[in-house]
């Protein structure tokens, strides 16, 4: 029972190890999605802006306003919102070194960004809209608080202290914009535009963090048994070798005489 325990213990501490994490970096569409949402983003809320007409100002202007049946190509930022979301949502799949909870946040931040696509915003404000775009924010912000690893070989951007400066960052460009959006500041938009930036670019620098853990892979490796035969004890303690005899060439002198006769 004794040996048991110590073996279940073993396997519950290895699966919470970052050398664990380690053995299953980030696979290469993981990178992808991550480059990607960014990129769709930016991208995107530029050129829906850029379609608008001269008078629109989007330094005073939400993101959100670029989905208004009223806005010239609403779909434009519709379909960021729900590209982007997709997006998050294979990147948490992929971000297999960070921890399940933070992962878990991550996709559901993705979700609520297609949510958010699914029910644009309207002259007077949409209920539906504000709550899903907060739920994308809040997530956004609260993924690193349960994706950290502890342990010397876990990826910098998994590390507790990196990503409490993360959480902290992005809380400051959220009480900017709450700010700009409760005072009715020229900068709504803008300050919208880096917090949204900020939050979909963390993932990717996630992602890039975790990329040179293939490489230390063999490093980290726990061994699961004694070098020298393999085998185990009982205990889990590994089996004492056997002393082998001396092997001693045989004569060349006898191996031609004839057997003694009895």
């Amino acid at each position: 029972m004794n040996a048991a325990g110590r073996q279940a213990s073993g396997t519950d501490a290895a699966r919470l190890s970052p050398a664990v994490a380690a053995w299953r970096p980030v696979p290469w569409w993981g990178a992808l999605s991550a480059a990607a949402a960014l990129v769709f983003l930016v991208g995107g809320c530029t050129l829906a802006t850029a379609l608008q007409p001269p008078s629109f100002n989007w330094l005073a202007s939400t993101v959100s306003t670029l989905t208004e049946r009223e806005a010239a190509d609403p779909w434009v930022m519709t379909a960021v919102f729900a590209v982007t979301g997709a997006c998050e949502m294979a990147t948490a799949l992929a971000l297999r070194p960070a921890a399940m909870p933070g992962r878990l946040i991550l996709a559901a931040a993705g979700a609520a960004s297609v949510l958010v696509a699914a029910n644009p915003e309207h002259v007077g404000g949409s209920p539906a809209h504000g709550l899903w775009a907060g739920v994308t924010f809040t997530a956004l912000i609260a993924w690193p608080t349960g994706a950290w690893r502890r342990g010397p070989s876990v990826p910098w951007g998994l590390r507790s202290a990196v990503s409490a400066a993360a959480v902290a960052t992005l809380l400051a460009l959220l009480a900017w914009y709450l700010m700009e959006l409760t005072t009715k500041g020229g900068m709504t938009g803008l300050a919208e535009r880096v917090m949204g930036t900020a939050e979909v670019a963390w993932p990717l620098a996630v992602v890039l963090s975790c990329g040179g853990q293939r490489s230390n892979e063999h490093q980290h490796k726990v061994p699961l048994a004694d070098e020298h035969d393999g085998r185990t004890g009982e205990s889990g303690d590994p089996a004492p070798t056997r002393s082998r005899r001396p092997q001693i060439p045989p004569d060349p002198a006898r191996r031609h005489q004839a057997p003694a006769r009895p």
